[in-house]
């Protein structure tokens, strides 16, 4: 594929190449036609004329030595404009210069003189679209002069040399300028409108990018959970259907259980990317983080910790970690969750402790610490870490504050801070202060 770009590169440019020769010499030639044309059609016309003196008496017959050099006068400014391309400066000066030789050789083409400022105008037109105008004032000018000095020295009339150079150079410049303009403010705001698509495609990607982190995220945290407490209890009812029955026959019921509830999760992240199909279940919160510590309790040892602050006493408690945004509780919910999938994996027989600080008026902090494994793990896939990934980036999406590590026993801990949106409501004293579940 890359060798391949080079070569429809060159074919690319050397089409374009043809294409400019072809439109080059299509105007050389049809100003020589032209020109040519008014020169042989002009005076038979003004002959038709019925009152006035006609163009025969005052032009060279056709085909004489001055009709001749007119006439090669007009063909050489014709030729000269296919050069018009690569060279637009000097061309303007060629085709400028060629009328006053006219001028001088053949002082009988007075009338028919005009014809001359054709392949003028023709240039000038050419050097206006190709060459900025603080580069190309020197050379409009001197075509200018030559222009005017060819008039003068057919007609001795200097005003009359001045007023066909303005014709011919001055008044050309000024449309050309006027279309040149109109064609740069109509490829600025095509670039602009270009640049604008591309910003709105970079934005598409981007939320698409977005999108998908979310929905890895989220797909990771409820296939993590209950996918490897289906393994770990698999596992158990293996050894146990031999020994014990009746407890793999519990084990049993608890997979049933689990994989009914990653099944109701995925249709719940069905039904919130389906516009057209309701969500069937709330948000998470951290109070769900009593159902989530109970459910895990079927396949690992998990004590939860709740210790509530003076907003959470008395009649006018307040519910746990008030003032916490829904997505930041969401995060938190999750976070627990990956927690708790990690500790049953990496540590199946260890205690894990769940501990939900809301005691402090500005901040929630929630933990969840397991001890050291006290038999190997399982072995894990060697594309693991996306659960951890997952966690950080739930955390910096709600300007949380996230920590994990060993802990000085050997345990692993993670602990995560959310802050209030709004202070928490003080409520009455009353006792208590800790809810051990």
């Amino acid at each position: 594929m890359a060798s391949a770009d080079p070569r429809t590169r060159t074919q690319r440019d050397g089409a374009q190449r043809t294409r400019d020769r072809r439109v080059d010499v299509f105007v050389a030639l049809g100003t020589g036609v032209v020109a040519i044309g008014l020169l042989l059609g002009l005076p038979p016309l003004d002959g038709l004329e019925p009152d006035g003196a006609t163009l025969a008496m005052r032009v060279p017959a056709p085909f004489t030595a001055a009709w001749t050099v007119l006439a090669l006068g007009l063909l050489a400014q014709s030729a000269a404009l296919l050069a018009a391309r690569r060279a637009p400066r000097a061309v303007l000066v060629a085709v400028s210069v060629l009328p006053v030789l006219v001028a001088a050789l053949a002082p009988q083409s007075l009338d028919l003189f005009g014809l001359t400022a054709l392949p003028v105008v023709v240039a000038v037109v050419l050097a206006a679209l190709r060459v900025p105008l603080v580069r190309l004032w020197p050379t409009l000018l001197v075509a200018g002069a030559l222009v005017a000095a060819g008039n003068a020295v057919l007609s001795g009339a200097l005003g009359q040399g001045v007023l066909q150079a303005v014709g011919a150079v001055g008044l050309p410049l000024l449309v050309t300028l006027l279309v040149r303009s109109r064609r740069e403010v109509r490829a600025a705001r095509t670039a602009e409108a270009s640049a604008v698509f591309r910003e709105q495609d970079a934005l598409v990607e981007a939320a698409v990018s977005r999108e998908r982190a979310a929905m890895a995220r989220e797909l990771h945290d409820i296939a993590a959970h209950h996918l490897s407490g289906i393994a770990l209890m698999a596992a158990v009812i293996d050894r146990q259907i031999d020994s014990d029955p009746e407890r793999a026959h519990e084990g049993a019921r608890q997979v049933r259980e689990q994989s009914t509830a990653v099944l109701d999760d995925l249709r719940r992240l069905v039904g919130l990317l389906r516009e057209d199909v309701p969500a069937e279940r709330a948000v998470e919160t951290v109070a769900g983080i009593v159902d989530l510590v109970e459910r895990a309790r079927f396949r690992s040892d998990v004590r939860l910790d709740v210790l509530a602050g003076d907003h959470q006493r008395g009649a006018q408690a307040q519910a746990l970690a008030d003032g916490v945004g829904p997505l930041a509780q969401l995060a938190a919910y999750r976070t627990v969750q990956e927690a708790l999938a990690n500790a049953a994996l990496h540590a199946p027989s260890a205690p894990c402790t769940v501990t939900v600080d809301d005691r402090d008026e500005a901040r929630v902090v929630i933990r969840v610490e397991n001890a050291r494994a006290a038999a190997p793990a399982a072995p894990t896939s060697p594309s693991g870490g996306n659960g951890l990934r997952g966690m950080r980036e739930r955390a910096d999406l709600v300007g949380a504050s996230l920590q994990t590590g060993p802990t000085a026993t050997g345990g692993w801990l993670v602990e995560l801070a959310l802050g209030r949106e709004a202070p928490a409501a003080p409520a009455q004293a009353a006792d208590g202060g800790e809810v051990v579940a």
